[in-house]
C-alpha cells in the first residue's frame, strides 16, 4: 500500500464527524489531538492497490491487536474499519508511537465501505468481539450473518483467512452456524468445531476484563477454499 504524499495541514478537517448509535463517545484530549494533527495521514476512502498482502480488521475497538499485527507484519497493508472516533484516535496515537506507515483506517460502515472492494483483494479478515447485540429483537443487526460473510468470502484471496472471536455464548454459536454455511470458507477446526485462540491475536483489554469476570472467549478460523 502506497503511502503517498501527506496532505497539507489544512486538509486534515477532511476527517468527517460523525455519531453513531451505540457507539458514543468523546476521544480524550490526546486522541482528539491525534485525530486533528494525524488523522489525514491514516484516512482510507477507496481501495488503494497494491503488491502487498492486506489484512483487514472490522471494528477494531482501541486498536491494540491491528497496531501489533502492523507492527510485527510491517510488509501487509493493515486497513481498520471503525465507527467510534476514541478508538480510531487511539490506534492513530498508536501508529505514531510504533512509527507504522503500514496503516490505514476506514470510518464508517464495513459494509458500505467493502462493497467497493474488488474481489480476492484481501489476505486476512479479523472480527475480534464485534458487538453481540444480546437482545433477541436485535439479533439483526449483528454483523456476522450470512450476506456480510459472502462478502468476505469474495472478498478474500484463495488461501485467505477469516479470524474471529467472541465472549458471548450464543453470538459465537451463531457465528459458528452461519459461516459453517458459507460454501466458500472451510472451518480449519473442522465443522462445527471451534479453534484455539492464534498466537497472533494478542489477548485485549476488553478480552483480559472479561476472562476476569469469568467470561469465556470463542476463536473461529476460516479459510477460503482454492
Amino acid at each position: 500500500m502506497s503511502t503517498g504524499p501527506r496532505r497539507s495541514a489544512a486538509a486534515s478537517n477532511a476527517w468527517p464527524v460523525r455519531l453513531y448509535a451505540g457507539k458514543r463517545g468523546r476521544p480524550t484530549r490526546a486522541q482528539a489531538r491525534a485525530l486533528a494533527e494525524h488523522g489525514d495521514r491514516y484516512r482510507m476512502t477507496r481501495f488503494e492497490s497494491s503488491d502487498r498482502p492486506v489484512m483487514v480488521e472490522v471494528g477494531f475497538g482501541s486498536g491494540h491487536a491491528l497496531a501489533r499485527f502492523a507492527d510485527e507484519h510491517r510488509n501487509w497493508s493493515c486497513v481498520g474499519i471503525e465507527v467510534y472516533r476514541p478508538g480510531i484516535g487511539s490506534l492513530i496515537l498508536q501508529c505514531e508511537a510504533l512509527e507504522l506507515d503500514n496503516v490505514r483506517i476506514v470510518e464508517g460502515d464495513a459494509v458500505a465501505a467493502l462493497a467497493r472492494w474488488p474481489s480476492a483483494s484481501v489476505r486476512r479478515f479479523a472480527i475480534y468481539f464485534p458487538d453481540p447485540w444480546p437482545k433477541r429483537r436485535h439479533a439483526g443487526r449483528r454483523l456476522v450473518q450470512p450476506p456480510f460473510v459472502g462478502e468476505v468470502a469474495r472478498l478474500l484471496e484463495p488461501g485467505g483467512r477469516l479470524l474471529m472471536a467472541t465472549d458471548w455464548e450464543p453470538y459465537a454459536r451463531s457465528m459458528l452456524e452461519t459461516v459453517d454455511a458459507e460454501p466458500a470458507l472451510a472451518n480449519e477446526a473442522g465443522r462445527g468445531a471451534f479453534s484455539e485462540q492464534p498466537a497472533e491475536r494478542p489477548e485485549t483489554h476488553f478480552e483480559s476484563r472479561g476472562r476476569a469476570s469469568g467470561r469465556k472467549v470463542w476463536d473461529l478460523a476460516y479459510g477460503k477454499i482454492q
